[in-house]
């Protein structure tokens, strides 16, 4: 069980006696009451998916872009929800994947604090 809000992420692998055979990456955000959620899988009762990374290249991507979030010093659970959600976005137009600068980080959070 999650915290409302809170963001979590589950990577998933299958594979058979030649390898891997499935990649998959997901960062979802524990719904609050009021919130829609989606049913995933193993996430009682649901989540709202922000990015869904599916392919070794993608995955690798994906936690390449994770590496480089938490070389700042920066927890990848503290990440802004758009940032997940842009990477999303990129990763399925095949564009080129933004950074996550502690700019963008401190901008996410003075948002967060304003009433």
């Amino acid at each position: 069980m999650f915290l409302p809000g809170a963001i979590l992420c589950r990577i998933r692998w299958q594979a058979n006696d030649y390898g891997t055979i499935r990649w998959q990456l997901m960062v979802m955000q524990a719904a609050t009451p009021l919130d829609a959620l989606q049913r995933i899988p193993g996430v009682q009762p649901g989540a709202c998916l922000l990015l869904h990374a599916e392919g070794d290249a993608n995955v690798r991507a994906v936690l390449e872009r994770i590496d480089d979030i938490e070389a700042l010093g920066i927890a990848a659970i503290d990440v802004s929800p758009a940032y997940w959600r842009t990477l999303a976005n990129r990763l399925a137009a095949h564009s080129p994947l933004p950074d996550y600068t502690a700019e963008r980080h401190a901008a996410w959070l003075a948002g967060r604090a304003l009433p």
